[in-house]
């Protein structure tokens, strides 16, 4: 029998939704990544006025999973399509008409930290982490939201986290926008609710609408632009400089990069 990959459990007006992968931190596997993408999907029929998403066990995501058994060769037609697999997940969050909490705990780390971006609000741990680790490896950062995080911390502090790929404590993120409100570890579940509930007392056809604008000024060079960022990404696996980047992640030896 299938595992469950995502959890769910009502309170009152609320739903919260939780990765299920904790032996794997919540890594985003292939079929996390489709489950997260129907189950968001899946909202536009749901009464619930809020989602907290939140991952179980000792993160909230570890980012994608690189453990994960390769594909199976395909032609570059199919493997352009699978890249974007993550674009359209973050694009289904974003499109969740209710209103969307990340609780963050432990570690947001590439992907992980995009889907907390693409939720409406951040609550957070004061002892979690966060990042975008990709250009570590000698990835671009993809699933077209590097415009969410500039949106949240400013032009220069986006190219700060993305080009130098540093894992940042919770508070310096809260201090630069991108976290809403910190909290200590054991109360973090009763902050969620308590923000969750805060909104779900609204009027939700207004605060849905109010969302929906919001989001659509804030994004809306997004689509003409961020597609882009899958084909970077197969640009980047030819790349000398990526296959130094993995070696390095692998055998933690140094990495000379020259751009090739």
């Amino acid at each position: 029998m299938a595992k469950t990959l995502i959890l769910k459990r009502r309170v009152g007006d609320v739903l919260v939704a939780t990765f299920n992968r904790p032996e794997s931190l919540n890594a985003l596997s292939t079929a996390l990544m489709k489950a997260i993408e129907r189950f968001s999907r899946e909202m536009i029929d749901d009464p619930a006025r809020v989602l907290i998403f939140k991952g179980s066990g000792q993160h909230f995501s570890a980012g994608a999973d690189l453990k994960q058994p390769p594909a199976d060769p395909a032609p570059l037609v199919q493997r352009r399509r699978d890249a974007g697999l993550g674009g359209r997940m973050l694009r289904a969050i974003l499109d969740i008409p209710q209103v969307t909490i990340a609780q963050m705990h432990g570690v947001a780390l590439g992907g992980g930290l995009c889907i907390a971006t693409a939720c409406d609000f951040r609550v957070a741990a004061r002892n979690a982490s966060a990042g975008y680790p990709e250009i570590n490896l000698g990835m671009n950062l993809m699933w077209q939201s590097i415009g969410l995080c500039q949106r949240l911390v400013g032009i220069s502090r986006a190219k700060r986290m993305v080009m130098l790929g540093e894992r940042l404590d919770a508070p310096t993120l809260a201090d630069w926008g991108l976290i809403d409100e910190l909290c200590e570890l054991e109360n973090l579940d009763q902050v969620a609710l308590n923000m969750a509930e805060r909104y779900a007392a609204q009027p939700p056809i207004a605060t849905q609408m109010i969302k929906q604008t919001l989001n659509q000024i804030a994004g809306a060079l997004d689509a003409a632009i961020l597609h882009m960022d899958t084909d970077q990404n197969l640009l980047t696996a030819t790349t000398e400089d990526r296959r130094q980047a993995m070696l390095q992640f692998l055998t933690k030896s140094p990495a000379t990069y020259n751009g090739d």
